[in-house]
């Protein structure tokens, strides 16, 4: 039997049905997303007309590999890095078990275990065994924040390499705390390492629906033939390789605007921050179900979670009225 399909942030249409409003009237703070997207910058109109030619990939893996600093690897543009986990199981021996640090993003375990990979759900590095022929690391976590610099990776990596196995580091939130992540180390000179990383989350673009696969050219040749042709659209191609090459750092500063903005309305409700990465903050509470309800009937979404009835993860306003809205709602629900 299938493992029941994980309910993610992102879901205000199903929000609107039950408490009311338009979804485009909701606050949505549900994701961890840039609430501000980037100006997307012009596509030629023979990316909307033909099929994703071969020189528009190769001119984004060359802006990825520069934007990413993999001096060893081209990385390979999917649709969406959800795309690529989907594969995993594809590239984990049958006979070989997969390890997946816990508390993270459930669709790991979900896909492995649905394709009949037996999964462990590891509290730490320590646990990970010669059993295991994958092992997943979120880095930094969603949701908790969780964050391992580089030197705890690699003896990780060595270890599981040794046996044959896959080390697969999940960056989609990195392009905030990039002196933490390895996808610089990833390539043919250190094969068993496989780095996914996002596009659309640091941009704001997340309907672009593009992320990059980075490692040896063996295990991206297996994920290109099992997406197929032409598995990346022409105009997501275009616009990565334009932002890829441009000043991202006025986007960094914004989004720790909107994150501080964030903690200190957090902070005023009396909300403890118990985690988190510069897109989104947890919060840990005993009355977090309530809080959420309340939030709902104020017409403003957060992210719970079934696995912990405690967490709440709140993503960023896009700007000083959102902040408002948000402060507003919890004043009423806290009873402050």
């Amino acid at each position: 039997m299938s493992a029941p399909r994980i309910v993610h942030g992102g879901g205000i249409a199903a929000a609107a049905a039950r408490y009311g409003g338009r979804p485009e009237d909701w606050l949505d703070l549900s994701t961890g997303i840039n609430p501000n997207p980037v100006a997307v910058p012009e596509v030629d109109i023979a990316a909307w007309h033909r099929l994703p030619d071969r020189h528009r990939q190769d001119a984004a893996r060359i802006a990825a590999q520069r934007y990413y600093a993999t001096p060893e690897a081209l990385p390979l543009p999917v649709p969406g890095t959800q795309s690529a986990i989907q594969l995993l199981p594809r590239l984990v021996s049958p006979s070989r078990r997969a390890a997946v640090l816990s508390p993270t993003y459930g669709e790991y375990a979900r896909v492995l275990a649905n394709a009949g990979v037996a999964v462990d759900r590891i509290a730490s590095l320590d646990a990970v065994t010669a059993a295991h022929g994958l092992v997943v690391v979120v880095n930094p976590n969603n949701p908790d924040g969780r964050l391992f610099p580089r030197e705890a990776l690699l003896p990780l990596h060595a270890r599981v390499a040794a046996k044959d196995g896959l080390l697969v580091v999940d960056e989609a939130f990195g392009d905030m705390r990039p002196e933490f992540c390895i996808a610089p180390l990833a390539g043919d000179e250190r094969p068993g390492l496989l780095v996914f990383r996002s596009f659309g989350k640091f941009f704001g673009l997340a309907g672009l629906r593009l992320g990059f696969a980075i490692g040896e050219a063996a295990v991206l040749d297996r994920i290109e033939d099992g997406l197929g042709p032409w598995a990346v659209s022409g105009p997501a191609l275009t616009i990565a390789t334009a932002l890829m090459a441009s000043d991202t750092s006025a986007i960094r500063r914004a989004i720790d605007g909107r994150k501080a903005a964030l903690d200190a309305v957090l902070a005023a409700a009396g909300l403890t921050v118990a985690g988190g990465t510069g897109l989104f903050s947890l919060v840990d509470h005993a009355d977090a179900a309530a809080i959420h309800e309340g939030l709902c009937r104020h017409h403003v979404l957060v992210r719970p979670f079934d696995y912990n009835p405690r967490w709440l993860r709140f993503g960023l306003s896009p700007d000083a009225t959102g902040d408002g809205r948000l402060a507003a709602a919890l004043a009423d629900v806290m009873g402050r």
